[in-house]
């Protein structure tokens, strides 16, 4: 079973630490490294704390930026492949954006990462764009009121077998948290609106990606998986189109 809900939201300088919570499962609790799915991103030099050390060089050329930041990847977090590898953001021009990602198909075909993605993408036609290439295999973006829940992208992605991850979940949806269907399904399913929230979402085919850095949250998030709220499944679409008005 592949961990739906399981990332911890770390800074874009702190995979050295999550290398070494896998060491300590491997060691401690006998959890396998191929147990686990593990993603990571490059981030174009826009998206980076330039007061921080860098994982490459932003001078070099984006193909050289993307190998560098990869390799520093593996090493910090203690493995020799990735099962997924995103670019953490579309760059201005769609000419950089392909040349990133015709780089991370490279490291796809040497066996050095299994899936590859993006993330920030909310227009279908840089979707199509680089499938002209490749299939992208996972997207990950913001799911959420202001967005409209991202429709036009999460229909493509269901449409084409494309991973759907999504984030501000919670944060982006104080509506859909407080609304009386949600409130429901919580009550007559023992968890907390949170919890229903994120079931809800795994309903749609959605990968909802968890941010929090408290114990008690994480496991009610990894929780989400085994709850069973029949009364909510049989009436999903009636309550998506609920909760959206």
């Amino acid at each position: 079973m592949r961990l739906a809900i399981g990332r911890v939201r770390l800074n874009l300088h702190s995979e050295d630490l999550v290398g070494e919570a896998l060491e300590i499962l491997r060691r401690d609790h006998n959890i396998r490294r191929e147990d686990l799915f593990l993603q990571t991103k490059y981030t174009p030099i826009t998206g980076q704390d330039t007061k921080l050390p860098l994982p490459y060089n932003p001078r070099d050329a984006i193909r050289d930026q993307i190998q560098s930041s990869f390799q520093k990847s593996l090493t910090n977090l203690k493995t020799t492949y990735l099962d997924s590898y995103l670019l953490h953001s579309p760059f201005n021009t769609l000419e950089q954006t392909r040349e990133a990602w015709r780089t991370m198909m490279a490291l796809q075909d040497e066996g050095k990462v299994r899936m590859i993605g993006v993330s920030n993408a909310y227009d279908v036609k840089l979707l199509h764009a680089l499938s002209r290439d490749r299939k992208v295999e996972v997207v990950q973006n913001r799911w959420f009121e202001q967005n409209e829940w991202d429709r036009a992208v999460h229909n493509y992605c269901k449409m084409n077998g494309v991973m759907y991850q999504s984030f501000w979940t919670l944060t982006g949806n104080p509506s859909i948290l407080n609304h009386p269907s949600i409130l429901a399904i919580a009550a007559a399913a023992a968890c907390t609106p949170e919890q229903a929230l994120f079931k809800f979402v795994q309903q749609k085919g959605i990968i909802p990606l968890s941010g929090t850095t408290k114990t008690l949250h994480m496991q009610q998030d990894v929780a989400v998986h085994g709850l069973e709220v029949p009364e909510f499944l049989d009436k999903l679409d009636e309550n998506l189109n609920m909760i959206r008005k």
